[in-house]
């Protein structure tokens, strides 16, 4: 109690004398625009005046001032000049991101000014600056001379940082947030790599300013040596132009990124240019637009644009694996009980064997479906309205010139009941009517119609338990009988094309992707669900299901699981736990026993490992353009070796061919002062627009200098 009320009295001693000093500096200076002086508060165990009359306080002693924190052993206020002497070691703190390390200081009686010696600046805990000497004026700028500047932690054995920069002067403006350097030489260990007469750099705590990013080396078999040097310039607060150089031995490239945010919404423009060897005769390039607003009563609009110069380009260059360029124009809405879509669509494929002239490349849609719930009969009302048009640019007749348009409605009712002993029942009812129209196609009528009803009824009966170590299981049976009338319409099968049967579409009526096709008939559908949780994170889960049908429906696809009266026997599975792993699996085996399709999918992410792992398997089926059967699996990780080491893998193998398709190997350095990329990337083509290319590439980025680079689990430590 004793010590607390000393170290009040000494504050209010201390804050006192600064107040009354302060105020007669303000009543001298009143005939000038300057604001008066700001209080000063300072806190200590003991204060006494010495023989010449300073007021000295000592022992935990606290300065602030106008968000400024001092923190020294000793302080000495002189009361004739206003000079206030601090005695270390101290410590000056300004906000979250600004700390100051003095051996001693000499400053103002506002703590705003004046000359600290060996001082150590630290900004955003990464950043640090040493000198001998610093002036400190008006709170803002620190001017220190012969300085070391790193964010390479240093140890007491007499090792030079990894990296650092030594200059003759140092200005750190607070207030912008960059750093200048006069006549600075980088120094990787002690040897000295680069010479900068003036540079300028932002401190860690700006979020964005202009100048040079991390530049990159690379070199491919195709485009040669070359050096990529971005450049950020910000265009007020709300846009950016990134202008990267790529400069080897085979291109001159100039890429860009534009953005853009609005009040609503934002832009982003992605593109380069490009003089090469490869194809001399034109100039390449490519641009991707996005954009999303907000248009109010919760529309939506989007659009990504799509548009390159040639069908290798982005391949060329490594820009994209797109090989079907879709670039739409959506306004869209949705909510709990409606989704309504208008869309634009253009399509161009990039693919060797494919015409875009004969491809529908243009799509217009537009859709709303919406749900009720009526009181008088209960249950759920849905109704959906589409109309949908698609356009070739060849007018041959046939399918190589057929423009089809459509119109499409549905009006349907869902109900549920839990009956007794805990069986649920549902039942669904449907009348649908479609209309098409086809152009350019004389084997096809140029208009039909149909109305379409449908009915189902379908039984689940969920069990559960508890055993006896806690785990938790569900076992559901799950069955429906349906029937559709009706017939089907004499028109194309333009998007009904690539069908395929999973625990998702069990239990509906017509599994075809679009409404040219509807499943006519009566239908029973059979399953099972099950799945155990335990007490400890495991999940497993596994689905069975098949299809049993009065007809056969022909325009569905062998390999699809769903062609003749028996449906492929389905069979899915889930496993996940608390360790951040995921395996999910499916496959269709048809009556015969024969596997048509299979997948599965392995994920795994922790603080030590990133894992992404499929593997799909397909059998030959001339219906749907494949006249061999695909096995093909495909592997991106991440794994952090060490504390500092991680290596990346990116591997596609085509193992009907026997050969990898696409492979990629990185090394990955990183501490807390620089990280370092090495990678090695193999793209194999059979294409006869895409050529086969090696990749190298290789950055070093010195960190300190940006946000959100210090991610303390790299840091080294001091043995």
């Amino acid at each position: 109690m004793t010590n607390v009320l000393s170290r009040l009295l000494a504050a209010t001693a201390l804050t006192c004398a600064l107040s009354n000093q302060a105020f007669a500096q303000g009543t001298t200076q009143s005939n000038t625009t300057n604001p008066p002086p700001k209080k000063v508060v300072l806190v200590a165990d003991t204060v006494h005046i010495s023989a010449e009359g300073l007021l000295v306080a000592e022992g935990n002693v606290e300065a602030l001032a106008d968000g400024i924190r001092l923190q020294a052993t000793q302080v000495t206020y002189d009361n004739q000049t206003g000079q206030i002497n601090f005695e270390g070691p101290i410590r000056i703190t300004q906000g979250e991101d600004v700390s100051i390390i003095a051996d001693a200081a000499e400053l103002d009686n506002e703590l705003r000014s004046g000359l600290i010696r060996s001082a150590r600046v630290v900004l955003a805990g990464q950043m640090q600056m040493a000198s001998a000497e610093m002036k400190r004026l008006d709170a803002r700028f620190n001017v220190l001379n012969q300085t070391t500047v790193s964010s390479c932690r240093v140890c007491q054995t007499g090792e030079p940082p990894l990296w650092r920069i030594r200059a003759k002067r140092v200005v750190h403006d607070q207030q912008e947030r960059q750093i200048y350097f006069d006549h600075a030489s980088l120094l990787i260990r002690d040897v000295p790599v680069f010479y900068f007469p003036h540079l300028r750099m932002p401190d860690p705590t700006l979020d964005r300013t202009q100048g040079f990013l991390i530049p990159t080396i690379e070199s491919t078999s195709l485009l040669g040596y070359g050096v990529k040097v971005p450049y950020f310039i910000p265009l007020g607060d709300t846009r950016d132009l990134t202008l990267t150089p790529y400069l080897a031995s085979e291109t001159r490239t100039m890429e860009f990124r534009y953005r853009q945010g609005f009040e609503k919404g934002g832009i982003e423009f992605n593109g380069a240019l490009s003089d090469d060897t490869i194809r001399p005769d034109i100039t390449r390039g490519y641009v991707f637009a996005n954009g999303l607003f907000d248009l109010g009563r919760d529309y939506k609009l989007t659009f990504n644009l799509r548009a390159v110069s040639d069908d290798s380009y982005l391949s060329d260059y490594d820009y994209s694996d797109l090989d079907r360029l879709n670039s739409n124009i959506k306004i869209s809405r949705a909510n709990r009980d409606e989704s309504t879509e208008f869309a634009f669509h253009h399509f161009k494929s990039l693919r060797a064997e494919e015409d875009n002239d004969t491809l529908p490349s243009l799509v217009l849609q537009a859709q709303t479906e919406r749900r009720y719930f009526p009181t008088s009969i209960g249950g759920e009302i849905r109704t959906r309205v589409e109309a949908h048009g698609h356009q070739r640019r060849s007018s041959v007749d046939g399918d190589a010139g057929r423009d089809v348009g459509r119109a499409n409605a549905s009006l349907q009712w869902l109900r549920n009941w839990t009956l007794r002993g805990g069986l649920r029942a549902g039942v669904t009812g449907e009348l649908a009517f479609d209309a098409y129209r086809t152009l350019n196609d004389s084997s096809f009528s140029s208009f039909d119609s149909a109305i379409t009803p449908s009915i189902a009824v379908d039984f689940r009966y969920p069990l559960a338990k508890i055993a006896a170590d806690g785990a938790t299981y569900l076992l559901e049976p799950v069955a429906q009988i349906g029937w559709t009338g009706g017939n089907n319409l004499d028109v194309a099968n333009d998007e009904s094309t690539r069908n395929e049967f999973d625990e998702g579409n069990l239990l509906s009526l017509s599994r075809f992707t679009s409404y040219d096709r509807r499943e006519r008939g009566a239908q029973t559908a059979v399953g099972l669900n099950w799945s155990r949780l335990n007490t400890k994170g495991w999940q497993s889960h596994v689905s069975l299901g098949q299809i049993f049908r009065s007809e056969a429906q022909g325009d569905f696809t062998q390999t699809s699981g769903l062609s003749g009266t028996t449906s492929d026997f389905l069979i899915a599975g889930q496993l996940k736990n608390q360790t951040g792993l995921l395996l999910n699996a499916r496959g269709l085996i048809d009556p015969n026993g024969t596997l048509d399709k299979a997948s599965a999918r392995v994920g795994w992410s922790n603080s030590t490992l990133w894992l992404d792992a499929s593997y799909i398997w397909l059998n030959e089926d001339l219906q749907e353009n494949r006249d061999q059967e695909i096995s093909e699996l495909a592997l991106d990780s991440r794994y952090r070796l060490a504390r500092h080491w991680t290596g990346l893998l990116d591997w596609r193998f085509d193992a009907v061919s026997g050969r990898a398709s696409e492979a990629g190997l990185g090394l990955e350095y990183r501490n807390e002062c620089v990280k370092v990329e090495l990678s090695l990337s193999r793209r194999f083509s059979t294409s006869s627009t895409v050529q086969s290319s090696t990749s190298v590439g290789l950055s070093v980025a010195l960190l300190g200098f940006s946000v959100n680079s210090n991610n303390k689990s790299y840091d080294r430590t001091c043995g």
